[in-house]
């Protein structure tokens, strides 16, 4: 388990990336979708012209009154498809701008990678991102082929982890704010991009304090195993696919990923703020 997580953290930012890149904003400028738009539409696109609440449900942790916002008129002004066009291109001119075309182990990582998500698609039951993107024609181009198979093993692994938080009773702003008080991520980021009124976030910060899962701002001993127990049994429920590797084929993925995710994070594709 430990090598498969290895496995998809060093290739996850080869995918992470499509979510801060002027390439991806400017691609969806010129379909009308501006600001937050652009995020919700492109990630959703792959359901058709997805509503706001198969959105707020299936991304989890958005504040929905913002999500609302964001996706009104979108499909008024453009189709799923052209966003989906959009956002291939856009994945291959920032992955190229890094570099990734360039790299020795390309075809080796995107063979591991392609068979993990291939895997992967005979156990979408109940995972319905992952399923809508596992529905989508594979690329022609390997970077492409290799960004859309991580991008299956990413949601594949995302669907799992919403199972396993609505299991825990964990909702989404309540899961948010237990990832922030890991230190994981800067705690302005993730309220800025997923919009939850402060009061809203006091309130439940308040509640998880009650709950004894916070010390402060910080996790509790409790609300560190919650947080371990979430990650753990995640881990477990995204390796269908990367069983099909075999621990040595994981630890092949693992070693060769690397530069892969380093290429990525060198080259500025993902900034917090």
């Amino acid at each position: 388990m430990k090598t498969a997580r290895a496995a998809w953290r060093r290739l996850e930012p080869v995918h992470g990336m499509i979510y801060f890149v002027p390439e991806a904003r400017r691609r969806y400028a010129e379909l009308g979708l501006s600001g937050h738009a652009g995020y919700f539409a492109s990630r959703g696109a792959a359901f058709g012209p997805a509503s706001a609440e198969l959105i707020i449900s299936t991304f989890y942790n958005f504040n929905p009154a913002f999500v609302r916002r964001a996706v009104a008129g979108a499909w008024d002004a453009t189709t799923p498809q052209q966003v989906l066009d959009a956002r291939y291109t856009a994945a291959g001119e920032a992955l190229r701008r890094a570099g990734i075309h360039e790299l020795p182990a390309l075809d080796e990582v995107l063979a591991l990678t392609h068979r993990a998500a291939e895997a992967a698609c005979d156990h979408g039951q109940g995972r319905p991102l992952f399923a809508a993107h596992a529905a989508l024609p594979w690329p022609e181009e390997p970077v492409l082929r290799l960004w859309h198979a991580q991008t299956l093993l990413r949601e594949f692994r995302g669907d799992g982890h919403v199972a396993v938080l609505l299991s825990e009773g964990v909702g989404g702003l309540e899961a948010l704010i237990l990832h922030a008080a890991t230190g994981d991520v800067p705690v302005g980021f993730l309220k800025a991009s997923r919009a939850w009124p402060e009061e809203e976030w006091a309130d439940t910060l308040e509640r998880l304090r009650e709950r004894g899962l916070l010390d402060g701002d910080s996790l509790s001993p409790e609300g560190a195993l919650l947080r371990r127990h979430i990650e753990d049994r995640t881990d477990r429920l995204a390796l269908p696919g990367y069983a099909a590797l075999g621990d040595t084929g994981c630890e092949r993925l693992a070693e060769l990923a690397s530069p892969f995710g380093r290429a990525v994070l060198q080259a500025g594709l993902i900034e917090l703020g």
